[in-house]
C-alpha cells in the first residue's frame, strides 16, 4: 500500500523543486501573513498549486492540509490525507539560502505512512514509507546511536534552552547547533548528521509530518515533548512541539523536559 503513496510524493517533489528554483529567492514576490504567520512568496503559492492539483487528482479519496490552503473540515472525515508544506523555511528562500525544502507527507488514520522532504539546491531526497526504511538519495539511512548527552549535537533554536522549558530549571549540557527549516533538521536527525532535534513551541503538522517518519523508518524515536506519539489529521493542526533522536539522546532529553509548554519558543 505505501509503496504507491510514495513513488507518488517522490515525483510531486521533484516537480516541485524545478517549480521553486525558476524563481530567485531575493527577489521573488513576498507577502506576510495576517497575525504573524510569517513570510509567503508567489514560489511558494506556485508550488502548492501544482501540489493540489497534481495529488488529489491522483488520489481523489484522500483529504488534503496545506500551509499555503484555506484549510477544511472536510480532510477531518478521510482515512488518509495530504499534508504538505509547499516550501518549509521560506524565510531562508527569501533570503537566498539553500537551506529550504518540500515537505510532502500522507497519514492514514493519524499515523504518516509515505513521506519525502527535498531540498531541491542540495540535492538531496529524503524518502519513508511505513515499514520499508528511510533513504536519502536511494540509500538507506539510520539515526545517530550515540548514549551521551554531553557529546550529543542537537538541532533547536536558542529559546529551548531557557530554564524554564527544563526540570528543575536544568538545563543539560550538549552542543546546540541550529538550521532554519525544521523539515530539514528532521532529516538530518534521520540521516545521522546530528543526534537530535527538538522544538518547543506547538507546531504545525505541515512542518513535521513528513520528519516523523522518515526519522522512525531510520530507526529513531519521535514524539512531541510530552513524550506522546505524534497524531496527525488533528481539528486543530498542531503538535505539542517535538523530539526526535536515536534512543539513547532521545531518553537523555526528554527525562528532563518539562512535558507542557510554559511560553512559545521557536
Amino acid at each position: 500500500m505505501p509503496a504507491p503513496d510514495l513513488q507518488l510524493l517522490i515525483d510531486a517533489a521533484l516537480e516541485a523543486g524545478k517549480i521553486a528554483t525558476r524563481f530567485s529567492g531575493t527577489t521573488a514576490q513576498r507577502w506576510d501573513k495576517p497575525d504573524g504567520a510569517g513570510p509567503v512568496t508567489e514560489a511558494d503559492l506556485a508550488v502548492n498549486a501544482m501540489l493540489e492539483q497534481m495529488l488529489p487528482a491522483a488520489r481523489p479519496g484522500y483529504g488534503w492540509l496545506s500551509e499555503e490552503t484555506e484549510d477544511s473540515a472536510d480532510r477531518l472525515s478521510k482515512d488518509r490525507v495530504f499534508i504538505i508544506d509547499p516550501i518549509d523555511g521560506t524565510r531562508s528562500f527569501a533570503e537566498g539560502s539553500r537551506t529550504w525544502a518540500h515537505s510532502l507527507a500522507i497519514a492514514e488514520q493519524g499515523e504518516v505512512t509515505a513521506a519525502v522532504i527535498y531540498l531541491p539546491l542540495r540535492n538531496l531526497l529524503y524518502a519513508a514509507a511505513k515499514g520499508q526504511g528511510a533513504t536519502l538519495n536511494t540509500e538507506k539511512i539510520r539515526v545517530s546511536e550515540l548514549g551521551v548527552l554531553e557529546s550529543a549535537e542537537v538541532l533547536a533554536a536558542k529559546p529551548n534552552m531557557q530554564p524554564q522549558h527544563w526540570r528543575q530549571g536544568q538545563v543539560p549540557e550538549f552542543k546546540r547547533i541550529y538550521r532554519p527549516s525544521l523539515a530539514y533538521r528532521m532529516a538530518l536527525v534521520a540521516q545521522g548528521r546530528f543526534d537530535g532535534m527538538m522544538t518547543l513551541r506547538s507546531s504545525w503538522e505541515w512542518d513535521i509530518a513528513a520528519g516523523d517518519l522518515i526519522i522512525r523508518e531510520a530507526l529513531g524515536r519521535c514524539s512531541d515533548r510530552a513524550g506522546l506519539p505524534l497524531r496527525f489529521n488533528n481539528a486543530i493542526p498542531r503538535l505539542n512541539g517535538v523530539i526526535a533522536a536515536g534512543s539513547g539522546v532521545y531518553g537523555l532529553l526528554s527525562e528532563q523536559l518539562e512535558p507542557e509548554s510554559p511560553g512559545i519558543a521557536p
